[in-house]
């Protein structure tokens, strides 16, 4: 789905009626009903579509109201977390639970154990009850205190177990698979006429959620992967034609590998699932720079290079495929050319993956996920439902699941980002 063919439609959020309680909140800087925010930030983008008879396309600010739709003392709140670790994912659950009490008084919040198993009862995982003092230092962990998973469960199992625990919202935090599951809940709610909101929490280390500026894990995450490239780099220069090889997460979309080789000016290839390469003019241009140089660093996305290995054929637990191992493949490949052309060489390999995904956050992000739960809270107590809170233009806004989820954010290998990439490295615009 492109911009050309959106319309204001796609970002109306639903709601589950309307809200007729005052907010228990005081002395807050309450957000107007009304009160939109531009998607596109270009004048002349705005222009033409005025000049097309068409509205300019904007988001819902998030931010409390001063009318609600629960009442806090009928309803209980649940809380779920699925799909791969990242950064701050401890940081959000105590934002939304400390909000739900301290600014809602909700009595009852559960969190749900091992993604969507734990709202299928036929897996066995008794719900967590989740209190401030149980919540209160947890963003000093990396991980979930919920446990994760993947996998698909039934829907009308899952609604059948918030009807049970009288949930009224449900906070979902994951990545796309995640948020398209919460898509189905909400459908299965509306479908059997019932009044529960679901609110999604966009969490992707690798910041490709679409229609968000970012997610809450990726700075964290840049900032650790720069200690696996200044690594890789210290290896090279300690070796006489030294190359460090990196491999950071990056499935469909190469942000972190991106940002990781800006951060670090050491890095001398950057290569992600966005700009496919050949494998020959790689390994000559890299022979040619340690021929002059001495040395070199070299840094992939997981999701590189797949078209140049045998598709694996199997697939994960979301459905996804499985990614052959580009770092492994690399490794194999530069190893056999330089021993062919009989330039001695010291190749050092990384993969800091399962490193950089279980810290905790740094404290940007831990400030970025108390706004990203605080915000959730908001937004369910209010009605809203089948949504994303997510982050635009460097303001909080609220963005309709089905947007979020139609396509993959990735980097436009002949926008800006990408050229500043080569610029940096300065490796062939084309490879």
């Amino acid at each position: 789905m492109t911009s050309k063919n959106l319309r204001l439609r796609d970002f109306e959020i639903e709601r589950l009626g309307e809200e007729l309680h005052p907010s228990p909140m005081s002395s807050q800087c309450f957000c107007d009903g009304y009160e939109r925010l531009l998607y596109h930030s270009s004048f002349e983008e705005i222009q033409q579509r005025v000049a097309n008879n068409l509205d300019p396309l904007s988001f819902e600010v998030a931010g409390p109201r001063q009318k609600i739709f629960f009442d806090p003392a009928s309803i209980a709140c649940g809380i779920v977390t699925c799909g791969g670790l990242c950064p701050g994912t401890n940081d959000v659950i105590r934002a939304i639970v400390m909000s739900l009490h301290h600014h809602y008084g909700v009595a009852d919040i559960y969190g749900f154990r091992y993604g969507y198993e734990g709202l299928a009862r036929s897996y066995g995982h008794e719900p967590l009850k989740l209190t401030t003092e149980l919540v209160s230092r947890i963003g000093e962990s990396g991980g979930t205190i919920l446990g994760s998973s993947r996998g698909h469960q039934d829907p009308e199992e899952m609604v059948a177990t918030l009807s049970e625990l009288g949930i009224g919202i449900l906070f979902a935090i994951g990545g796309d698979g995640t948020l398209k599951g919460a898509g189905k809940i909400a459908e299965e709610i509306a479908r059997q006429g019932k009044k529960i909101g679901v609110i999604g929490i966009p969490k992707t280390i690798d910041n490709d959620i679409s229609y968000l500026q970012t997610t809450f894990g990726f700075e964290t995450a840049v900032s650790e992967a720069q200690r696996s490239t200044y690594a890789a780099h210290t290896e090279a220069l300690g070796a006489r034609n030294g190359i460090g090889l990196v491999k950071l997460m990056g499935r469909d979309s190469g942000f972190i590998a991106a940002y990781t080789a800006l951060a670090d000016c050491q890095v001398n290839y950057c290569l992600i699932p966005e700009a496919p390469f050949s494998l020959p003019a790689l390994l000559a241009d890299l022979e040619q720079r340690v021929r002059q140089r001495g040395h070199a660093v070299v840094v992939v996305a997981e999701g590189a290079g797949q078209e140049l290995m045998t598709a694996s054929g199997q697939f994960d637990a979301s459905g996804n495929t499985r990614l052959n191992d580009i770092g492994l493949f690399l490794k194999e490949k530069i190893n056999a050319h330089f021993s062919r052309c009989g330039l001695e060489m010291t190749l050092k390999y990384i993969d800091p993956s399962y490193t950089i995904r279980s810290q905790p956050a740094n404290p940007h992000d831990a400030t970025f996920c108390l706004s990203l739960g605080h915000n959730a809270a908001h937004a369910g107590m209010t009605g809203r439902t089948n949504m994303v809170v997510g982050f635009w233009n460097h303001q909080f806004v609220h963005v309709p699941i089905a947007l979020a989820t139609s396509t993959r954010k990735k980097i436009d290998p002949r926008g800006r980002l990408w050229s500043s990439v080569i610029s940096s490295t300065g490796q062939p615009a084309e490879l």
